[in-house]
């Protein structure tokens, strides 16, 4: 069984802003498998999918993204994942904006989301993808900036990142992660 974890904040307020960006590949997902999330459970908005490779469950932590460990943790435990099958979307603004980096480890490097799964998970070694949002323009304070939404030149740009990340996920179902990791890094 694999786990999907896109992170994001719920709501209105905060829908098509860089910070939801794992919300939007999970959506991505859903819609392409017809699976919608209407299981609500574990603080979260889930779907369970049976696909030829096996079973995935799609989650939506409605915790916040600084408390999203607090949905991942109870629905591993639940559903019995292990950490090597979870995959985690989120925002990053070390990369250029639609640029896409898998990785299999590493620091919370300052993301809040990341910094609960640690915590919630004890380990810093679980897979990722990372979608970039670019850094802030100069006098911008980075919250604000993960909390707006992308301009209209970067929604091209951002729909072909999800569709990579879409890609990315399928592939991983079928393939070990470092495999997935060295063809999608390679091509960015």
């Amino acid at each position: 069984m694999k786990l999907i974890i896109g992170l994001g904040n719920p709501g209105k307020t905060y829908e098509h802003t860089r910070h939801n960006i794992g919300f939007e590949c999970i959506d991505a997902l859903a819609e392409k498998w017809d699976a919608p999330l209407t299981q609500m459970k574990f603080n979260g908005m889930f779907a369970s999918v049976h696909r030829p490779e096996g079973k995935v469950i799609l989650l939506k932590p409605l915790t916040y993204m600084n408390l999203s460990g607090e949905s991942v943790r109870p629905l591993m435990d639940y559903f019995d994942v292990a950490i090597e099958d979870i995959i985690v979307i989120y925002d990053d603004l070390d990369l250029e904006t639609g640029k896409l980096r898998l990785r299999q480890k590493g620091s919370a490097g300052g993301h809040n989301g990341i910094k609960s799964l640690i915590q919630h998970l004890g380990t810093q070694e679980f897979n990722r993808i990372r979608v970039g949002i670019s850094r802030p323009p100069a006098g911008m304070k980075v919250a604000d900036y993960v909390l707006s939404k992308f301009s209209k030149e970067d929604d091209p740009v951002i729909e072909q990142a999800i569709g990579k990340t879409v890609a990315a996920v399928e592939a991983s179902l079928s393939k070990k992660f470092l495999d997935v990791m060295s063809e999608f890094n390679a091509t960015q």
